[in-house]
């Protein structure tokens, strides 16, 4: 059974390891729904942000793997009609559960490395966040596309 100091150091974990104080009740929320008695399951948790950014979602919560994988069955599976729309659905009820595999392994990783509970904290910051870059290649991605819509449609605009 899990104490009250137990459950405070975990979601000071959690808080470090998002990066957003403003996020972290949301994650909190999240991740004690893939942790079920112990043990830890696969379950729906619904992400906005996951639904409409797909893998650059995993990108900027730092899950390289699991984003070049759903990069790859995007552009693969995305070419059919209607699956890039079930990807996404996918995506944005799945994408989370990552994020909290991510954070478990690296809680276990600081945890085995690491007595300080302060110094922990300090090193989940470090190793946790987000990559604000990807931010940019996103708003860098709806400049380009925009552009190319202008370019394309102007000639309809002129008539």
């Amino acid at each position: 059974m899990q104490t009250r100091r137990d459950e405070e150091y975990y979601n000071k974990m959690i808080e470090a390891y998002i990066g957003k104080e403003e996020e972290t009740l949301w994650y909190q929320l999240a991740f004690s729904k893939f942790n079920f008695n112990g043990v830890d399951t696969i379950r729906w948790n619904w992400s906005w942000w996951a639904f409409g950014l797909g893998f650059l979602f995993l990108l900027y919560r730092k899950q390289y793997t699991p984003a070049l994988l759903l990069f790859f069955i995007s552009v693969s599976v995305g070419i059919i009609p209607f699956m890039s729309i079930v990807i996404m659905v996918l995506s944005g009820g799945y994408s989370t559960y990552f994020v909290y595999k991510g954070f478990k392994s690296k809680l276990l990783e600081v945890e085995a490395n690491i007595e300080d509970e302060e110094t922990r904290i300090k090193t989940m910051r470090e190793v946790g966040g987000y990559n604000q870059w990807v931010v940019w290649l996103y708003i860098g991605f709806i400049l380009l596309m925009g552009t190319m819509v202008l370019i394309m449609i102007s000639p309809f605009l002129m008539q």
